[in-house]
């Protein structure tokens, strides 16, 4: 029974992070609100995600997998629960932050369920059907979202993943308790990390709208900075690492690393702020916008087996990951295409490629990460890459958001109206003004997807140069 809960769990925690961007114009003319406070409804969820899958894991490992993994789902069941009730938006930013609390946790018990209920072959596939499963998650959220928006309204489709969370908390306690014996924890490390990223976040978040010279922007980047530093420090005097400075040394490691993050930066954009264009520049109802979202998801759940299959058969997996970088390169320039007319048609095949490239990475960048690292850390390794790329995902929509919005600002003379268009509602009465702020909205999302593909294409360069230059081994997956 373990198998099957978990997996629900994990597909339940995935469909809601790829989906609730398609909810973000309907709650923002629901609560009346736009920019940073609207934007927090996702950065909130993926910063408490990224910043507490350690802690959850750690916690875990020491109170019980099966009892984490219940109370997580319980969490995240009340956050969203909370959520379809929020009568403002800072209810409903705090709300997600908990579902995000939650999430981690479900993901990192699910994880040392698995791992601890089976050995050898049948834990192989466990986990192949683990990640399977994220990707259909990932790939049906925003339709299903959308679905669920025209049925009970955006409110009803956050009761749904409630009632659906409950299911698995029920079937979650049922299961066998599990723990790892003389488990210990970095607690410093762990809380430094996420007060840095915290810091990161809130910085990245507000200065759209404060200014980058403001105040609170400035002491809060500072603070982060330092904050890493110290962190950076400490985990060289740890016994117990979060993350373990030899892995930086393995230069190969560190390329597979960095590739996964550069699909990740190529992907989430889109993911998580075209929904919002399509509804609000392309007037499509959440259903359809859906349907779309399918170009970037769907290959997500196709390509990573694909890409298995082409390494298990010898491909060399060095040559197919820099043809990954490149299908998000390619598709994040060909966004430049972006057009409130016909732009699913537009559109379709820089989606396309987006999506592959995701999937491929996705596919094969853990495997062939581990095969790099040495028996002596194979035990950090997973944490390692699972914090980079946690906290890199949540950085990266941050942003994103915020180049977004401080391009449109440039183009929209009230800064207050700015984030507004960029939260959905755009003008309706005035037809010359809504001509405007549709393509001032086309403009500063072409010129963010052409930054994030040259931000992309600068990375997968130095990706080359670590797997090419490290040595990397290339491992094979068994079915």
């Amino acid at each position: 029974m373990t198998l099957p809960v978990v997996l629900a769990g994990v597909a339940l925690v995935a469909m809601s992070i790829s989906g609730t961007a398609i909810a973000l114009p309907s709650i923002g003319e629901d609560l009346t609100t736009s920019g940073s406070p609207l934007n927090w409804v996702v950065a909130g969820y993926n910063l408490a995600f990224a910043a507490m899958t350690l802690v959850a894991g750690a916690a875990a490992d020491r109170a019980g997998r099966r009892r984490v993994f219940v109370a997580a789902t319980v969490l995240f069941c009340a956050g969203f629960l909370i959520t379809a009730v929020a009568p403002a938006i800072a209810v409903l930013d705090f709300a997600r932050i908990v579902s995000g609390i939650g999430a981690a946790g479900v993901m990192a018990a699910g994880g040392g369920l698995l791992a601890s209920g089976y050995n050898g072959a049948a834990r192989n596939r466990a986990f192949a059907l683990m990640g399977t499963m994220a990707g259909v998650g990932i790939a049906a959220g925003p339709t299903l979202v959308g679905a669920l928006i025209a049925l009970t309204g955006w409110r009803g489709s956050f009761i749904v993943f409630a009632v659906v969370g409950v299911l698995v908390a029920i079937g979650g306690s049922r299961l066998a308790e599990s723990r790892a014996a003389g488990a210990r924890t970095d607690w410093i490390g762990s809380g430094l990390f996420v007060v840095a990223l915290c810091a990161m976040m809130f910085a990245l978040l507000e200065a759209p709208e404060l200014g980058w010279g403001h105040p609170a922007v400035l002491g809060a980047l500072a603070f982060g900075a330092v904050g890493f530093a110290v962190f950076a420090v400490a985990q060289r005097r740890s016994a117990n690492p979060v993350l373990a400075p030899e892995l930086v040394a393995e230069r190969a490691f560190m390329g597979w690393c960095l590739a996964t993050l550069t699909t990740s930066i190529g992907f989430l954009g889109a993911l998580v702020f075209l929904p919002t264009y399509l509804q609000a520049a392309a007037e499509q109802s959440p259903v359809t916008a859906g349907l779309s979202m399918l170009l970037l998801t769907g290959p997500v759940l196709v390509a990573p087996l694909v890409a298995v299959t082409l390494v298990n058969r010898g491909v060399s997996a060095r040559l197919l990951i820099m043809t990954a970088l490149a299908c998000v390169v390619v598709g994040n320039m060909g966004m430049i295409v972006l057009s409130a007319q016909h732009t699913t048609a537009l559109v379709a095949a820089p989606l396309l490629l987006i999506g592959i490239g995701m999937g491929a990475s996705f596919g094969i960048t853990d495997g062939q990460a581990m095969a790099q690292v040495p028996a002596r850390l194979v035990g950090t390794a997973p944490g390692f890459l699972n914090t980079l790329r946690g906290a890199a995902e949540a950085l990266v929509i941050a942003g994103f958001g915020a180049a977004l919005l401080g391009l449109l600002t440039t183009r929209v003379d009230d800064p207050g109206r700015a984030a507004e268009v960029a939260a959905g509602p755009l003008a309706t009465t005035d037809a010359a003004q809504r001509s405007a702020e549709i393509d001032a909205f086309t403009a500063s999302w072409r010129l963010t997807q052409i930054g994030v593909g040259a931000t992309c294409l600068l990375l997968s360069a130095a990706v080359a140069v670590l797997l090419f230059r490290g040595q990397a081994r290339t491992v094979r997956h068994q079915a």
